[in-house]
């Protein structure tokens, strides 16, 4: 088991499964939920596009070496895009399963 040290430096068992949260902070827990959420979407999105050939160089006249290195950023500004925009849904399902298991413990 962990332990902490509070600054009397006595030790004090640590749950590391699931710390009990004060009341307050439910709102900002569910906040970071859904910000994971939708990152998570986003990067789902993001390797979804790059499959669909988004951000590959051209074979004409493209944006060269530049191009290259910086078609991942818009790769993923894209996809987040998407996520503002409503997304697939998949960060809704992703939050509530997260809540949901945040509510069981």
């Amino acid at each position: 088991m962990l332990r902490k040290i509070d600054r009397n430096l006595r030790t004090q068992p640590v749950d590391t499964v699931r710390p009990a949260l004060p009341a307050h902070t439910s709102n900002s827990l569910d906040q970071s939920l859904r910000q994971a959420a939708q990152k998570l979407e986003a990067s789902f999105l993001a390797e979804m596009l790059k499959g669909a050939g988004l951000g590959s160089s051209r074979e004409g006249f493209g944006g060269g070496p530049g191009e290259d290195q910086f078609s991942s950023f818009l790769v993923e500004e894209h996809a987040m895009a998407m996520v503002r925009a409503g997304g697939i849904g998949l960060s809704e399902s992703i939050f509530e399963a997260l809540k949901e298991r945040d509510n069981d413990g």
